[in-house]
């Protein structure tokens, strides 16, 4: 019985790591706030980490970023 309940205790450790460590999907697009239009090739960044993409033709961007990351920065 401890046996099993060890291992159930464990396997509930490791996915509460697991899912902490999960990346989250961020897509969006970038529009010029004078006009309305797509801003091509603006630099998208999670703030403070190396992490980051360019917008493409139309503006729009897909990004994985840390679980735990809650800022973007568009230059």
């Amino acid at each position: 019985m401890m046996k099993r309940l060890t291992y159930v205790l464990l396997c509930f450790a490791i996915s509460i790591g697991m899912a902490v460590a999960q990346n989250t999907r961020v897509t969006g697009t970038v529009l010029s706030a004078d006009d309305g239009e797509p801003v091509i090739g603006a630099s998208v960044m999670v703030k403070g980490t190396a992490i980051g993409t360019i917008t493409n033709i139309d503006g729009q961007f897909e990004l994985n970023v840390p679980s735990s990351s809650r800022t973007l920065m568009i230059s």
